[in-house]
């Protein structure tokens, strides 16, 4: 039996009737870009997430991009952020002239490590961007704090947590603002690119909302250069009918991730923990493989039809784009060690027992023939 990592496929088929009528409605309507369908779907992830505004953007990058716009983040300021994570979340920060400036992880939770947090804040540090990795948010309270006493602002990169919480509030409601990608393989999917910003801030949300129209204000005026960051009315309208499933499929990525704990614990992998405070969404299911095997195992599970992958095999310090001084090799130990044993497993929630059983199997009789 193949086991695909996402079930996007499984994910989508029950709802095709929706999708259908969804897309006959709005090609009838002429509402192609942001409208009602927008609209709609924005209410409805402001009252899931807890905050005042949503912002429907076309893609995270474009969420991570026009929120630093929005906080000013521009030439000569410093953003601290996570060397785990996906280009974007750097790279959002260096296109707008400013330096991420990456700080070491927690080597059991993968989110950033509050002491190494707190030795990179320098007098240029004009915000933090927690990655809330894997699924899973960072240690928000702490976080906060070193935000607050050095009058920084926060930026939560839940691009991979939607639905998660730290002390029962959701992800996105700590910072300033919080940003989400709806990318095909999230927990909460698009059929294309999609993305969201979040926030508690009236006049954050409505900069952010002429950002992204190019920073147009009636009168055809503009103050504020913004850009072409428009979420269309389909994927608006395929995510607001996703969304009211949304927990319910998180609890079974949670339920899938607690059966994989069990039936790896005897073997030489360490499995995923949930942080103090937190819950965890499973956006990957992500294992550690010690003494260098990672690759040998990833081979093995490729032979038996089994998906895998490594989120991410380079943490961004290492990659030629943000190479500077002191993001040499061995300046951030933890997140090195990190990107060289971790490996993604399949979890979604259609994922059937007998699937899960084939990787589970085979990942026992790769430890068991060494």
């Amino acid at each position: 039996m193949a086991v695909p990592l996402y079930g996007l496929i499984e994910n989508n088929q029950p709802l095709m009737g929706q999708f259908r009528e969804a897309l006959g409605r709005i090609a009838g309507s002429g509402q192609f870009i942001l409208g009602s369908a927008v609209s709609q779907f924005e209410q409805e992830l402001a009252d899931y997430c807890g905050v005042g505004h949503a912002i429907g953007v076309g893609s995270g990058t474009d969420a991570l991009v026009v929120s630093l716009m929005a906080m000013g983040v521009g030439p000569g300021d410093e953003v601290i952020t996570s060397p785990m994570s996906y280009v974007h979340t750097a790279g959002s920060i260096a296109r707008l002239g400013a330096t991420p400036v990456f700080c070491d992880i927690n080597p059991r939770v993968y989110n950033m490590a509050i002491e190494s947090l707190e030795g990179c804040i320098t007098k240029k540090t004009k915000a933090i961007v927690p990655v809330h990795l894997y699924g899973q948010m960072a240690n928000m309270d702490p976080i906060m704090d070193l935000a607050q006493t050095h009058g920084l602002k926060v930026l939560e990169d839940a691009d991979q947590a939607i639905g998660a919480t730290y002390s029962g509030k959701p992800a996105g409601s700590f910072g300033d603002v919080g940003i989400f990608s709806f990318f095909p393989t999230k927990n909460l999917a698009a059929m294309g690119d999609a993305g969201a910003v979040v926030t508690h801030d009236d006049e954050l949300a409505a900069k952010i909302r002429r950002l992204r129209v190019h920073g147009l204000e009636p009168g055809y005026t503009v103050h504020d250069l913004g850009g072409n960051f428009r979420l269309d009315a389909m994927q608006a309208a395929v995510l607001s009918i996703k969304l009211p499933y949304l927990d319910e499929q998180n609890e079974k990525r949670r339920v899938l991730a607690e059966r994989y704990a069990r039936h790896l614990e005897d073997v030489q992998v360490t499995t995923p923990i949930e942080g103090d405070k937190r819950q965890h969404t499973y956006n990957h299911y992500t294992i550690r493989v010690r003494s260098g095997g990672r690759d040998a195992l990833a081979g093995h599970l490729d032979a038996c039809g089994i998906e895998n992958r490594v989120y991410y095999p380079t943490p961004l310090h290492l990659l030629p784009c943000f190479r500077r001084p002191g993001h040499e090799a061995g300046s951030l130990p933890v997140a090195e060690r990190a990107a060289d044993e971790v490996l993604s497993l399949p979890i979604y929630p259609e994922m059937t027992r007998d699937q899960q059983d084939e990787v589970v199997d085979a990942i026992q009789d790769y430890f068991r023939a060494e």
